[in-house]
């Protein structure tokens, strides 16, 4: 088994939802709930079959994010894997529904943090292990920090 670690280039002022899944109407359940919950976004999706013609299926409503997902995955490889890039929009809006979802079988992650996917390689295929999201912790917040986190989520609209 070979490891290696796939860096993942988020275009600018987006955000990043990859996980597993394990049928081929991913992409359309997902665009579906994108669509009803945060109509304003911009998005694009990709879904890797794991068997059949083995194809990387899309949706979306940008042409340049459904790129970006489509070919992320390939460059991933691994089967039964989805890829969400939302612009104008924030994960939290929509990772519930996308964890409801009947085919979804978990999330990897959900960020616009520099995104590492580590990935093993086996002679049947390849398979996420994991991902390595932003940067190590610096330390422990102190109170001042705790002060400017909570401004900075009123500041968005995320608490009163």
């Amino acid at each position: 088994m070979e490891i290696r670690t796939i860096r993942v280039g988020i275009p600018e002022g987006c955000n990043v939802i990859l996980g597993q899944t394990h049928f081929i109407k991913t992409a359309e359940d997902l665009y579906e709930i994108i669509a009803t919950t945060i109509p304003h976004a911009r998005f694009g999706i990709a879904f890797t079959e794991a068997s059949g013609p083995c194809l990387i299926r899309t949706e979306g409503n940008d042409d340049e994010l459904t790129g970006f997902c489509a070919g992320t995955l390939q460059e991933l490889g691994a089967g039964h894997i989805f890829c969400v890039v939302l612009r104008n929009a924030f994960p939290i809006n929509i990772l519930n529904q996308i964890k409801n979802c009947p085919e979804v079988c978990g999330i990897y992650c959900a960020t616009a943090n520099p995104l590492e996917v580590v990935v093993a390689s086996t002679e049947q295929g390849n398979g996420i292990i994991g991902v390595i999201d932003g940067f190590p912790p610096k330390g422990v917040e102190a109170p001042e920090d705790r002060v400017r986190r909570k401004e900075f989520l009123r500041k968005i609209g995320y608490k009163l």
